[in-house]
């Protein structure tokens, strides 16, 4: 099947917007309210790229995907998914996306053979294909040991693999994943990121919801932060944390007295972002840090002013969440 696309554009959305309608409790009989859970939100995803759509719980990630992947209608706005039109071409992105949910989608009680041969045949593939395909998968994600069992007795990485296997028997150009990682142990974590990374450089697109920040970092090739509905800021995970500010060089010394001399001779030495003294500590906010670490060590030496202690801190996605939204993320998650 030959795959449609605007240029190298995946995914196109211009005010994508998605309300629900619920009813009221203790107000008038038959009252309802409105609930905005996407408001107007514009995307950009681009060919062969891992897009990061990073978030709390009810920021509007999973309801966005679920319109992308035609489970859920736009209340307004529009969107080309692979060239095709949301609301017009609807069969057209079914058969061309692959969709991994929070649920997964394997039928527990039938083998993981029996699902993914099931698979293969919805989207139009022979007996002889399917079970050819099947085998593949299970090979590819590491499923031999344990794909003649049923479903229900995997392990939680198990089943996620499964899943993502799911999503690609039909061989998609185009992945939506839907919090993939969430509730597994780290090793299973680690596999999947491996796994991941691997369908990029197949040349898959992938669109990946998340709220977790050390995935979006080391998965994603572009990251939009979406909050209470609305994207707050697009781009690098790079570019990201620098638009919060430099690396936190923290210097402790043995008194307070020292402590404001190295802050003195500090800020002659270099132009800092922010540089201040906290008890027997300075705290010195700079770009590149790592590169002049060692610079600023010998401009103290000289000095006498010999540091006890260095750390070093780069700025996190949890401090552009909290830069962009006034709050952590972490924060959000532990409520």
């Amino acid at each position: 099947m030959v795959i449609r696309m605007s240029g190298d554009l995946v995914i196109e959305t211009k005010g994508l917007r998605k309300t629900f309608i619920s009813k009221e409790r203790g107000g008038k009989k038959g009252g309802k309210k409105e609930i905005e859970a996407v408001k107007s939100i514009d995307l950009i995803v681009r060919k062969g790229e891992i897009f990061g759509f990073l978030g709390p719980n009810g920021a509007g990630k999973s309801t966005t995907q679920k319109m992308l992947s035609t489970l859920l209608c736009p209340t307004s706005g529009e969107a080309k998914v692979l060239g095709y039109d949301l609301a017009k071409q609807q069969n057209q992105i079914r058969q061309n996306v692959g969709c991994v949910s929070q649920a997964g989608g394997a039928d527990q009680g039938s083998t993981g053979t029996e699902n993914l041969v099931l698979q293969a045949q919805l989207y139009g593939a022979d007996s002889t294909t399917a079970k050819k395909d099947a085998a593949e998968f299970a090979e590819r994600f590491q499923m031999t040991s344990f794909i003649s069992r049923a479903a229900s007795t995997y392990s939680g990485g198990q089943k996620r693999r499964l899943d993502i296997a799911l999503g690609m028997i039909h061989h998609p150009q185009l992945l939506l994943l839907d919090e993939p990682t969430t509730g597994l142990d780290p090793q299973s974590r680690a596999y999947l990121w491996g796994e991941i990374k691997k369908l990029k450089a197949d040349g898959v697109t992938i669109f990946l919801t998340t709220q977790y920040m050390d995935e979006a970092d080391k998965l994603c090739d572009i990251i939009a932060i979406i909050d209470n509905g609305k994207i707050v800021v697009t781009g690098t995970p790079e570019e990201l944390k620098s638009s919060v500010g430099g690396d936190t060089i923290v210097f402790s010394f043995q008194s307070e007295e020292t402590a404001r001399k190295a802050q003195t001779l500090l800020a002659e030495t270099v132009q800092a972002e922010k540089i201040q003294t906290i008890n027997n500590t300075v705290h010195l906010t700079i770009k590149d840090g790592e590169r002049k670490i060692a610079d600023l060590l010998r401009s103290l030496d000289a000095k006498n002013l010999e540091a006890q202690t260095v750390t070093l801190s780069r700025p996190s996605l949890d401090d552009v969440f909290l830069k962009y939204t006034g709050r952590t993320l972490r924060e959000d998650l532990i409520k």
